[in-house]
């Protein structure tokens, strides 16, 4: 598959498309760096600016595009112009390019605003909480993409375990890599397209997990 990894050069975007490329996907990855982020004929990489306009956002992608990772994020720095507008302004490219399958990186309980209080860690983020969950909800309500919306609790810089618990109604911690794996693993599960889930590392195999959902 041809795939566009919006944010390939972020914690989680980095290991999500060494894991594409390990299962011989094509991968065009978005980032504002120069040099080129991996060394892999199967990688080509795009300057995608996506705090500009829909319309020269869509205009870069590639009409053969078969998914759309949203995995890009502002790091606290201009949040409604990344994790908000341009998360919409990606989707609505994606559309209007005809390109159905799309899978975004959220934060847990992003659509679950009755939880923000119970989670104390939350209100340190709440700008950023705003934004990703008025992003999913455009994605769930006012798109017609094949979404798949995946929830993780806090990352961590750690080795991965292959196992995940999902929908727990705790946070939870997840190691980075595991995030991605279970990224790379919805591409082609069609059992959670439409579906929204967190996930913390638990039990259960990611590919068993994923099953679930």
């Amino acid at each position: 598959m041809k795939i566009l990894v919006v944010g390939a050069s972020g914690r989680v975007g980095g290991d999500l498309v060494k894991q594409l490329l390990a299962d011989e996907h094509q991968v065009i990855g978005t980032t504002r760096q120069k040099e080129k982020l991996f060394d892999n004929d199967s990688y080509t990489q795009l300057d995608l600016d996506i705090t500009a306009s829909k319309d020269s956002i869509e205009k870069q992608l590639d009409q053969d595009i078969d998914a759309v990772y949203f995995v890009a994020g502002s790091g606290g720095k201009n949040v409604l112009e990344v994790d908000l507008h341009g998360a919409v302004k990606t989707m609505q490219a994606a559309q209007d390019k005809g390109i159905k399958r799309y899978i975004m990186l959220s934060t847990v309980f992003s659509l679950q605003t009755d939880k923000w209080e119970e989670n104390p860690g939350i209100s340190d983020l709440k700008e950023y909480y705003i934004c990703k969950h008025y992003a999913d909800h455009w994605l769930v309500n006012n798109s017609t993409l094949d979404y798949t919306i995946v929830q993780p609790g806090a990352l961590k810089e750690r080795a991965g375990t292959g196992k995940i618990t999902i929908d727990d109604t705790s946070s939870g911690e997840n190691a980075i890599e595991d995030v991605a794996t279970t990224l790379a693993a919805v591409l082609t599960a069609d059992n959670t397209i439409g579906k929204v889930f967190n996930m913390h590392n638990g039990d259960s195999d990611i590919n068993e997990a994923i099953t679930t959902v």
